[in-house]
């Protein structure tokens, strides 16, 4: 049992990539939905990829996700997010976390679950598909998604400031609305968390992001005193020696 201190929470929200804009957007968001007196704690690695589009990527990413989580068990933080729809590096970041650990769209697909009895996800590029889909498999929500969709735009393009990427997904989850008989929509990225107020508003169905839905999960399990589990596959790692770059890991 993890049992809630006296003092402010403090959940540590990680952007897997290094933009510095989105790591903004994605602490803005979970601000906005963070009970009175939780601090949020938003930081991205310093080496790594821009943007997450891949397997590669993810891999890469999943180091500098693993370093944050170290920094953040260190400073004592009460939760981590990996906030990327990816959740790159989660069972590896719970072995190294003692507080929980929630993956963005681990959360947003079990929320949408709680509203709905089948959901659509509206995500970027085409090729990132297979990767939620494979998600979906792995935590167990393949029969309750009716579809997913790619707006054909790269993440980045979510910060430029043109707004296009904005209305590609803002019509993207209206032909899910549509089409697919879904009851709400999950966004598929966490640049995309500023955007499902807005979206549940105009669609009239939920439209759910996970970074928000996240950091509700996080207070939940520490207001129950619970935290990941170090019995079994996610005690923390075995105490091995590591070399080059990865001795910054050893216990």
């Amino acid at each position: 049992m993890h049992l809630p201190s006296s003092r402010p929470l403090r959940i540590q929200v990680i952007n897997p990539n290094t933009s510095l804009a989105m790591t903004q957007t994605i602490g803005q968001a979970a601000v906005q939905v963070a009970a009175p007196g939780t601090e949020i704690l938003a930081v991205c690695p310093t080496q790594g990829v821009p943007s997450i589009e891949g397997h590669f990527d993810e891999a890469v990413a999943a180091i500098g996700v693993l370093e944050q989580v170290k920094q953040g068990r260190a400073a004592g933080v009460d939760g981590h997010i990996i906030a990327c729809f990816g959740d790159p590096g989660l069972l590896a970041a719970r072995e190294l976390a003692s507080a929980p650990v929630i993956g963005i769209a681990e959360a947003a697909m079990h929320m949408a679950t709680l509203v709905a009895t089948r959901f659509s996800i509206v995500t970027t590029l085409p090729r990132t598909l297979i990767i939620a889909r494979h998600l979906l498999q792995q935590y167990g929500f393949e029969h309750q998604c009716a579809a997913l969709h790619a707006i054909n735009l790269p993440v980045l393009a979510l910060e430029d400031g043109s707004g296009l990427a904005q209305q590609k997904v803002r019509e993207k989850c209206l032909q899910a609305k549509q089409q697919d008989g879904s009851g709400a929509i999950v966004l598929g990225c966490g640049g995309m968390a500023d955007l499902a107020r807005q979206l549940t508003q105009e669609l009239g169905i939920p439209v759910i992001d996970g970074v928000s839905a996240a950091v509700k999960m996080v207070e939940s399990l520490v207001a129950l005193g619970l935290a990941t589990s170090k019995h079994g596959d996610l005690a923390f790692p075995v105490d091995k020696p590591l070399s080059g770059m990865f001795s910054m890991f050893s216990q």
